[in-house]
């Protein structure tokens, strides 16, 4: 049976700071809200105050650590507990590379009381896939000089469109049956006083992709690396490291990060529809070069996000 696609994508922006906060942008928070599901990609330190502020809620469902740089992880801490005050049951999975064991011991040590949840460790690979209801999360490898992860969020594909002219021609009157072959059930139908089975495919055009946010956290580009490249391609949105301007790509190299060009380039390269740039470093009070570097590169729609923005991901069609 297909289950019929629908659910609203949004995508908050809670940090978007490099490794030092500043005034106006805290450390790395992606939160991205399927329907009733949230996750978090990266938790760095103050995220549920930003949660507060961004007026979200502290309902998550997992939370996603691309690697053990402590502007992405120290926001876990503050979180767990204040969970906990608000009398959570469930448990909170907790998926991240290498080491995430042992900071969920951490987790579960450094409070002087109990919770009434469990938090629990799920080690990752490039090429994990984690499912949840309609889509599903696959990490890959990124190259930041330590173990670390970027993250594919990717629905299923979507029924394809319901020729409602073709269902009627097959004697499929207007109504329920509609719906059940939809769903892909086939229904049978009397048509010149003979019983008739119509089948989904009789009515329902191609699959229809769902929607694909790539998220990075820090890393040098990926785009050319053959293995890595065909999972991130075709994003309906693409965040990416963009630390420095392309006036400091040595300064990058040297420290594994990306610049905003080299974001616009891997944009171009894996076909992404629209590029976030993030990761900003505590240098600059202007960003005017980030976006002028990403857009030399990319024809494609770029925004480089203030802390607290939303972002909605429509269908493609």
């Amino acid at each position: 049976m297909v289950r019929i696609a629908g659910e609203t994508l949004h995508v908050h922006f809670l940090g978007t700071a490099g490794a030092l906060p500043s005034p106006q942008r805290s450390p790395s928070c992606i939160l991205i809200r399927r329907g009733s599901d949230t996750l978090l990609f990266d938790c760095g330190e103050g995220t549920q105050q930003q949660m507060m502020r961004a007026r979200t809620g502290f309902t998550v469902n997992a939370i996603f650590i691309t690697h053990w740089h402590a502007d992405h992880f120290l926001g876990v801490f503050g979180l767990v507990e204040t969970l906990a005050f608000m009398g959570r049951t469930e448990p909170l999975p907790i998926y991240g590379p290498p080491w995430i064991g042992e900071f969920v011991d951490l987790v579960q040590k450094i409070s002087r009381h109990t919770r009434g949840f469990f938090v629990t460790a799920h080690a990752l690979e490039h090429g994990s896939v984690v499912p949840f209801n309609g889509y599903t999360v696959r990490a890959f490898a990124t190259s930041h000089g330590i173990p670390g992860l970027g993250y594919v969020m990717e629905e299923d594909e979507r029924p394809g469109r319901f020729n409602r002219e073709r269902a009627i021609e097959l004697g499929v009157p207007p109504g329920p049956l509609f719906g059940r072959l939809q769903r892909g059930e086939g229904v049978r139908v009397v048509r010149d006083g003979t019983e008739t089975d119509v089948r989904p495919a009789d009515v329902m055009g191609e699959p229809r992709p769902g929607r694909k946010i790539v998220y990075t956290g820090d890393t040098r580009p990926l785009q050319n690396q053959p293995g890595i490249a065909a999972m991130l391609r075709d994003a309906d949105l693409l965040i990416h490291d963009a630390t420095f301007d392309d006036q400091e790509s040595g300064r990058a190299r040297e420290v594994l990060h990306s610049t905003a060009g080299e974001a616009g380039e891997a944009a171009a390269g894996l076909g992404a529809r629209m590029l976030a740039l993030v990761h900003i470093s505590s240098r600059y009070t202007s960003t005017v070069n980030h976006i002028r570097d990403a857009k030399r590169h990319y024809e494609g729609d770029v925004i480089l996000p203030a802390d607290l923005a939303v972002l909605e991901i429509p269908y493609r069609s």
